[in-house]
């Protein structure tokens, strides 16, 4: 999760995350090289003397600056259309949950499994545990197994709000009468943060998410617990 120590994006704990991360990493190198070189030539067109008060065109030079920033965008737009198939991308999810936005808390239902269906409000601070994060933690966890394909529906029941897990690299909207779905694979078990990134009210910063990842066998056990209670 993120602290104030963290500059730069959350470690990655799905494939997904992992190729932006690396998509971050080369579109930042080519922005460092591109803002050194021109920092490089308007320096040396300041402090130099050389003039040329004839010149009023240069052909050359003009095809120069108008080919490199096309060939640039290429190696920037292709990882980018890449990326973006990835992220549409659904083969057979394992199982099917649907979150729904309110104000101001979540919903969840796993719709492969009968009666499993939960509310999921941010814990108040006189009932938190000493080891819970301050208004990040929630009284009832979406639960998930590792290392398989979930898809997830989101919609809201009232305003637009945002399912966001910075961790996973999922950002996806919440709209009212609308159904919006992205596919996620978790690598490892653990805990994941995220909160409402759509301004939604008043208490748009009290609707945490957490995500649980278990291994499938626990999560079966979890599952008969649910349907049991």
């Amino acid at each position: 999760m993120a602290t104030w120590k963290t500059l730069l994006l959350q470690d990655s704990a799905s494939p997904l995350m992992e190729q932006l991360s690396f998509f971050h990493d080369h579109t930042l190198m080519i922005l460092v090289i591109i803002t050194v070189l021109v920092s490089q030539l308007m320096i040396s067109l300041f402090f130099n003397k050389f003039s040329h008060r004839l010149l009023l065109n240069g052909q050359l030079i003009e095809m120069i600056w108008t080919i490199l920033p096309a060939v640039t965008l290429i190696f920037i737009g292709l990882p980018s259309l890449r990326l973006i198939y990835i992220l549409d991308e659904i083969n057979n999810p394992s199982i099917t949950i649907k979150s729904i936005g309110h104000q101001w808390y979540w919903s969840y239902e796993y719709s492969d499994f009968k009666n499993i269906e939960f509310d999921s409000y941010m814990k108040p601070i006189n009932s938190m545990n000493p080891y819970s994060f301050r208004l990040l933690d929630v009284d009832n966890r979406m639960i998930i197994p590792f290392k398989s394909q979930i898809r997830l529906i989101v919609t809201a029941n009232d305003v637009i709000h945002s399912w966001t897990i910075p961790s996973l690299g999922v950002k996806i909207d919440a709209t009212p009468g609308r159904l919006n779905q992205i596919s996620f694979i978790v690598n490892r078990t653990g805990l994941f943060y995220g909160q409402c990134s759509e301004i939604c009210g008043a208490n748009h910063s009290f609707m945490p998410i957490v995500l649980e990842s278990i291994s499938p066998k626990y999560f079966i056990k979890w599952t008969s617990k649910m349907i049991e209670s």
